[in-house]
């Protein structure tokens, strides 16, 4: 096995912690290309929530594809051991901050200090029900035009606020994995 390592940017190539931290299943490297592929040049400058982070992946890609500032989410004290030793491994490439939360906390926490996010990614543990509010606070990170990604097993249908301000977007199937969009209208609240 090649092993979980950052595919694109300025750490391209660098290998990551944490694969084999238990009850963490990391974005396959299959799924982080065609999630950055969907975001494009979003992510140059973006700010990136990565919220159930497991092993960083996904972030630090961000960070390492151009994203100014990335906030990492996890509960899970080994994972955050590991997010912290991979983002040593990008230190100067952008602002990387840690949350060892859960998820529910850290967002009321993200909300009072007022911090948007252009960027919010979710890879939520599949096969626990994601609460529609939690989703919904999360969505209300995002800025006007910001999208917010969730990862979530491929022929399950995802969970959307239901709230006028916010559109679902296409979702991309990878394997077992689907990719969905949810975008905050641009003229929105």
């Amino acid at each position: 096995m090649a092993g979980l390592r950052i595919l694109g940017g300025a750490a391209r190539g660098r290998r990551l912690q944490g694969e084999s931290v238990a009850g963490i299943r990391p974005t396959s490297a299959r799924v982080r290309e065609a999630l950055f592929d969907i975001l494009g040049a979003r992510t140059s400058g973006a700010a990136f929530l990565d919220l159930y982070a497991g092993t960083g992946a996904v972030g630090l890609e961000a960070l390492s594809r151009g994203a100014a500032r990335v906030v990492l989410i996890e509960q899970k004290r080994g994972a955050v051991r590991a997010i912290a030793a991979n983002a040593a491994l990008l230190s100067g490439l952008g602002e990387a901050e840690i949350i060892e939360d859960d998820a529910r906390a850290a967002l009321r926490r993200l909300a009072a200090r007022g911090d948007r996010f252009g960027i919010v990614f979710l890879d939520p543990p599949w096969d626990e029900p994601l609460p529609g509010d939690l989703l919904g606070a999360a969505a209300w990170l995002l800025p006007p035009g910001g999208v917010l990604v969730l990862e979530h097993r491929a022929g399950r249908p995802a969970p959307l606020p239901d709230d006028p301000d916010f559109a679902a977007g296409r979702s991309y199937r990878h394997g077992d994995a689907s990719l969905s969009l949810l975008h905050r209208a641009a003229t929105g609240g």
